[in-house]
C-alpha cells in the first residue's frame, strides 16, 4: 500500500545503485591502508633502486669515456708539438753550413729501418739541403739483400754527379757484405781500428728436411706444373742440376759485386786471392789491403775532413704511427715475409 499522494518509485529509479557514503570515501583520500598492506610498496622501491644504480653507472662510463678521449687527445697534441718543433728547429739550424748524416743499421732489406727506399729518401733530402757541405753514411750492417745494396749505391753516384757533394762512409761496428756494396760507393771509408770490414760474397741458406722425414716416416707430397717450379724447396730432394744452376746464380751476383768494389776502390785497393772470398778484417786490416782508407769517427770527419763541424741527422726512422700499428698486431705477417726471403740470396 502507498500513501495517499505518493508515487510509486520507477524502473530506472530502482536500477540505480546507492549513493557511496561520503565519509568512507573521504577516508580513502585521506590515505588509509592497502588491503595488502607493503607488497607492491616493496618491489616499486627495488625498481626505483635497480633503475637509479643502472642511472649511475651509465653516467660512470660516460665519464670515463669522455676522460679517456680527452687524454688521447692531450697526448697527441704533445706529440704533434713535439715533432712540429723538432722539424722547426731542424730547419731552421738546415740553413747552416753542417754535416749531413745518413744511418745505414741492421739488416739491408726492404721493410726495414735500412732498406733503400729509406736511405734513399734520406740522402735526397741530405743532399738537396743548401746547407750540407758533405754526405757521410753512418754504417753498422751485418749485410742484407744485394737488391737493396746495388738501389742504394746507384743512387750515391748518381747524387755524387748531380750535386757535387762529396759522400764519406764511416763505420762504426760493422760493414759487411752488402753494407761494404754499400760504402763502396763513397769518396773515401773511414774505420775504427777494431770495426769488422769486408765479407766480399754471396750466399744462399737453407735446410733440407728430408733425412728427417724418412725417419719419422713422413711423405712429402708436392705438386707442381715446371720441372722446377719446386726449387729450394727444404722438403725436397736437391738435385745436382738444381745446386749448378743456384751456384750460377751465386757467381753471377757475386762478380756484379766484385765489380762495384772495383769501380769504388780503384787503385787503393791491393787486391788478392783472398780479397773477394769472403773473408773479413779488422779496421786497421781493412786500411792495409785498400778495403778503407783511414781511421776516423764521426765527429772527425764533420770536423776535419768535411769543416762542419755542424751534424744534422737525415736518417728516417718509424715514426710513433708506425711503432703502435706494430705493436697492436699490424705487423703479424712480418715472420711470414722474413721466412719468404730466405729463398732469396743474400749478402751477409
Amino acid at each position: 500500500m502507498t500513501e495517499p499522494n505518493q508515487l510509486p518509485p520507477s524502473e530506472s529509479e530502482q536500477k540505480q545503485p546507492a549513493a557511496p557514503d561520503i565519509w568512507a570515501q573521504s577516508a580513502i583520500n585521506s590515505g588509509a591502508k592497502d588491503p595488502a598492506p607493503g607488497a607492491a610498496g616493496w618491489e616499486r622501491g627495488v625498481l626505483e633502486k635497480l633503475a637509479f644504480a643502472a642511472l649511475n653507472e651509465q653516467r660512470a662510463t660516460r665519464r670515463w669515456r669522455t676522460f679517456t678521449r680527452l687524454g688521447w687527445l692531450a697526448f697527441f697534441a704533445i706529440l704533434a708539438w713535439a715533432v712540429m718543433s723538432r722539424e722547426m728547429a731542424a730547419t731552421a739550424s738546415k740553413s747552416a753550413p753542417h754535416t749531413a748524416v745518413v744511418g745505414i743499421k741492421g739488416e739491408i732489406a726492404a721493410g726495414t729501418d735500412a732498406s733503400a727506399e729509406s736511405v734513399v729518401a734520406a740522402m735526397r733530402s741530405a743532399f738537396e739541403d743548401e746547407g750540407s757541405r758533405g754526405v757521410v753514411l753512418l754504417i753498422d750492417s751485418p749485410g742484407g739483400s744485394p737488391v737493396q745494396a746495388g738501389i742504394i749505391n746507384d743512387e750515391i753516384r748518381r747524387l755524387k754527379a748531380k750535386h757535387g757533394k762529396p759522400v764519406y762512409a764511416v763505420v762504426e761496428e760493422t760493414c759487411a757484405s752488402a753494407a761494404y756494396y754499400i760504402a763502396a760507393a763513397a769518396d773515401d771509408i773511414y774505420v775504427d781500428k777494431a770495426s769488422i770490414v769486408g765479407s766480399i760474397g754471396v750466399l744462399m741458406d737453407g735446410f733440407g728436411f728430408t733425412g728427417t722425414m724418412e725417419k719419422f716416416g713422413v711423405e712429402r707430397r708436392l705438386l707442381t706444373a715446371g720441372e722446377n717450379k719446386g726449387f729450394l724447396d727444404p722438403f725436397s730432394p736437391q738435385t745436382e742440376k738444381q745446386r749448378a744452376y743456384a751456384q750460377t746464380m751465386l757467381d753471377q751476383i757475386h762478380q756484379q759485386f766484385i765489380t762495384v768494389v772495383k769501380e769504388g776502390r780503384g787503385e787503393r785497393l791491393k787486391a788478392t786471392q783472398e780479397t773477394f772470398s769472403g773473408l773479413f778484417w779488422t779496421g786497421q786490416q781493412a786500411i792495409e789491403i785498400g778495403l778503407a782508407d783511414q781511421l776516423g769517427s764521426l765527429d772527425f770527419v764533420a770536423r776535419e775532413v768535411v769543416k762542419a763541424e755542424e751534424i744534422i741527422d737525415y736518417t728516417r726512422r718509424e715514426n710513433v704511427a708506425e711503432r703502435l700499428a706494430k705493436r697492436f698486431g699490424a705487423a703479424m705477417g712480418a715472420g711470414a715475409v722474413q721466412a719468404a726471403r730466405s729463398a732469396v740470396p743474400q749478402l751477409r
